[in-house]
């Protein structure tokens, strides 16, 4: 059996933490990027397979030149190597009482800190017959108001994604990126927190305009972070991408992925508007 390994960003919660119990129980070795040490622990204490955790923030240089420089000389001649592009957080707020600093952490986590992976661990990608996976969203394909900097961010990475693929095409690096609808994790729990703080600054004027906006995104976070697909379901087709031996530029996951990514961006745009905001009406 050809020997793979991976690296999976973000790999504590969620997707990420999915994706690095699948894929070492599947046979890959796997680097497990996490921020925390205790993190890395337990996700190895409950992972079947060989399972590396490894010191990871994607918006922090040094630790990111430090993680390629751990993995890279671990790999072995003929063994494959793959880059789940995966950390990120959601920020949510009406982009009026959005405070920039917030627009700016949100880029920084979910498009910055995946080019910079990618940028450093390209080296390795180039010798090992490279794979890279960047885990998109259906909110990358439609845009939705009061998550608004998650849903551009996640187009963002549309654009970079694409661009990487055609660019590494001649050194035999295949890029793909999943586009999940609703998935069960965590990211939106804590999406609140920043909803919170964006109403904090602002004023009881400002709050009062978006006093039924504010019920809605409670309400629909705690809706995304139940209702949907498991992550494990977007780790299996993690697995595939990594593995086919001619991978898909993309991947739409979710039945509500396959639906609303294929038809809605085809529809007029006035009835793209009415059917999001009955979505989002207070209830």
């Amino acid at each position: 059996m050809e020997k793979k390994s991976v690296l999976v960003t973000g790999a504590s919660s969620g997707i990420g933490r999915e994706c690095a119990v699948l894929l070492a129980a599947r046979g890959f070795r796997v680097f497990a990027g996490v921020r925390k040490a205790e993190d890395g622990a337990a996700l190895a204490e409950a992972c079947k397979g060989t399972l590396t955790p490894v010191i990871l923030d994607v918006t922090d240089a040094p630790a990111i030149r430090a993680a390629a420089q751990l993995i890279g000389p671990s790999l072995q001649s003929g063994e494959s190597f793959g880059l789940v592009n995966n950390a990120g957080i959601a920020v949510a707020a009406p982009l009026e009482l959005l405070a920039l600093d917030a627009l700016r952490r949100q880029f920084e986590v979910n498009v910055f800190g995946h080019v910079a992976v990618t940028q450093a661990f390209l080296p390795i990608l180039r010798s090992h017959r490279g794979r890279i996976i960047f885990i998109g969203s259906l909110f990358g394909k439609i845009g939705v108001p009061l998550v608004s900097p998650y849903s551009a961010a996640k187009f963002a990475i549309e654009a970079i994604a694409d661009a990487f693929a055609m660019e590494l095409w001649q050194w035999g690096i295949r890029v793909s990126l999943l586009e999940p609808g609703n998935i069960a994790t965590p990211i939106w729990d804590k999406g609140k927190s920043h909803l919170i703080e964006a109403y904090g600054v602002s004023s009881p004027e400002a709050r009062e305009l978006y006093r039924d906006a504010h019920a809605s995104m409670v309400r629909l976070a705690d809706w995304f972070g139940k209702a949907g697909i498991t992550p494990e379901r977007v780790a299996q087709v993690v697995e595939k991408a990594l593995c086919a031996r001619r991978p898909r530029s993309r991947y739409l996951v979710g039945w509500d992925a396959k639906i609303l990514g294929r038809i809605v961006p085809l529809g007029p745009d006035r009835i793209r508007y009415w059917v999001i905001r009955r979505i989002i009406a207070p209830r």
